[in-house]
């Protein structure tokens, strides 16, 4: 199921794409709800919501509260518009952006052993305690795994950084899941997260950077 599941996301977006295109719809025109959209593809409304999350988090499409779901306008959100090609055209481009998304966290992390503050070493730390909970209770830990990841780049203290990390990341959490669900790997995970921790709180800045990047070579992201 793990495995199907991104591709049955990406397929969404992509129909999603193609009947924007068709219906010539623009900015401020409304599109199906998560009910006829399940209807009309034969999917899961899981699998919609997802994909109308992706979108949303994008800045492509908003949700409007008793109104429906819409597009958004467009604005210049170039990197924006080139993750999105991305994920509608070309399969291997995962690698690319897990690539892009490597550069930028290890140089998030390598300034955040230098500026990260007592309350976000605090919300790492609860963040570890809270996977293994998690996991403990059979669940996988994904919002906790992205969350952690998060809080590292935000502990860097560079607006733009951040906004560069979030797209590169928030559009498919489905491949964090995806990760987590290979055997050993959530304890495995949340090891790895303890030693990056650990790190961090020496501010020994080599150490860190080594367990990062050996935790997202580990997490095949």
């Amino acid at each position: 199921m793990a495995n199907d599941q991104p591709k049955v996301y990406i397929e969404i977006i992509k129909q999603l794409n193609q009947m924007i295109r068709n219906n010539q719809l623009k900015s401020g025109d409304r599109l199906p709800s998560e009910r006829e959209l399940s209807e009309r593809l034969q999917v899961g409304r899981s699998s919609v919501r997802e994909a109308f999350r992706a979108l949303e988090l994008l800045e492509l499409i908003e949700t409007r509260r008793g109104e429906g779901t819409y597009i958004k306008k467009a604005g210049s959100h170039r990197l924006v518009e080139i993750i999105l090609s991305f994920i509608l055209n070309d399969e291997s481009a995962r690698q690319d952006l897990a690539e892009t998304r490597k550069i930028v966290e290890v140089e998030a992390l390598r300034l955040a052993c230098q500026r990260i503050t007592k309350d976000q070493l605090e919300r790492l730390k609860a963040l570890i305690e809270k996977s293994k909970s998690e996991w403990m209770h059979g669940d996988f830990p994904v919002e906790e795994d992205y969350l952690f990841h998060k809080t590292i780049v935000e502990a860097c203290h560079n607006g733009l950084m951040l906004n560069l990390w979030i797209p590169l990341v928030e559009y498919n959490k489905v491949s964090i899941r995806e990760s987590l669900s290979r055997e050993g790997r959530p304890l495995a995970s949340i090891a790895e997260h303890e030693e990056i921790y650990n790190a961090l709180l020496k501010k020994n800045e080599q150490e860190a950077v080594n367990a990062l990047e050996k935790h997202l070579k580990n997490s095949r992201f």
